[in-house]
């Protein structure tokens, strides 16, 4: 029955007011449960939207694609950035694109993620119409090398590297952020804060690439996939590129799968985003 409902969901469009339907949408903002179409008409100023997912959500990943083709239709300006590539696979990102290189090449050069075939709907829209798509998160070897070394050890990287990478120092967020990230890891010291250290470098260097495409296609509507982590509650790469172009108006999307989804905690919830999308549980995960 759940692989059934999510064959009919990858074929139909999205109906919001079926009652079957297997996610809620609520506007914290206004205070009320919305519907797809008027998430999308909200977001018309909206120079960047930050969906903040669960990677194995797969009732999540239905409603970005879904929301990025609505998009286009709304707003053609509009492109893609994801944390799920590096900045340093760009021009693969962009052969695929261009229609140069085979999927084979692709998914393997560009190092795709294990579950690509989630994110694999909003490639191949990109594709067909001619959209941008950045490759927005910084390269595993240089999480590593922060991870061993702290953000400092970056500076010993050459000139070429350095272009993969946000200009340096980077800052490492205190506050709210920090705190939110030890009760995750549980309090622990994380090897002299290292660790965190490399999660702001995955903030930084997504915001910083978000920031150089708009800067290079002014005018241009943004929807950047990410972990909620990274820009729930306006935290994380959400606080960075605030920082770095405070005149972009921003909103962010927390979505994930809610116990709780026949009859959602919204007051619970709606410290997370300006919109809380709540996905079923009863449909199967991606892994």
């Amino acid at each position: 029955m759940k692989k059934l409902l999510l064959v009919i969901l990858a074929c139909l469009p999205f109906i919001v007011v079926a009652q079957s339907n297997p996610y809620k949408i609520y506007d914290v903002k206004n205070g009320k449960v919305i519907t797809a179409q008027d998430l999308v008409k909200d977001l018309k100023n909206v120079d960047v939207v930050f969906f903040g997912e669960e990677h194995n959500d797969s009732v999540g990943h239905m409603v970005e694609s879904y929301l990025f083709k609505q998009l286009f239709a709304s707003y053609p300006k509009v492109a893609l950035s994801m944390e799920m590539f590096h900045t340093d696979v760009q021009l693969i990102v962009d052969e695929y694109l261009a229609g140069n290189i085979s999927e084979k090449n692709f998914t393997k050069e560009a190092r795709a993620w294990n579950n690509y075939k989630d994110y694999k709907p909003l490639i191949e829209f990109a594709k067909e119409k001619g959209l941008g798509v950045t490759g927005a998160n910084a390269a595993t070897r240089y999480s590593n090398l922060v991870t061993k070394s702290g953000l400092n050890g970056l500076e010993s990287l050459s000139k070429t590297s350095k272009a993969f990478l946000p200009p340096l120092p980077i800052d490492t967020a205190t506050g709210k952020y920090y705190d939110k990230f030890m009760e995750t890891m549980g309090g622990h010291n994380m090897g002299g804060m290292k660790i965190y250290q490399t999660q702001n470098l995955w903030d930084a260097t997504m915001a910083w690439s978000i920031a150089r495409y708009i800067k290079k296609h002014k005018g241009s509507k943004i929807l950047q996939l990410n972990g909620r982590f990274h820009s729930d509650e306006h935290l994380g790469t959400f606080a960075k590129l605030e920082k770095m172009m405070p005149k972009l108006d921003l909103r962010n999307i927390s979505c994930f799968y809610a116990n709780d989804f026949n009859n959602p905690d919204w007051e619970k919830y709606k410290k997370l985003g300006d919109y809380i999308i709540v996905t079923d549980p009863a449909v199967k995960r991606t892994y």
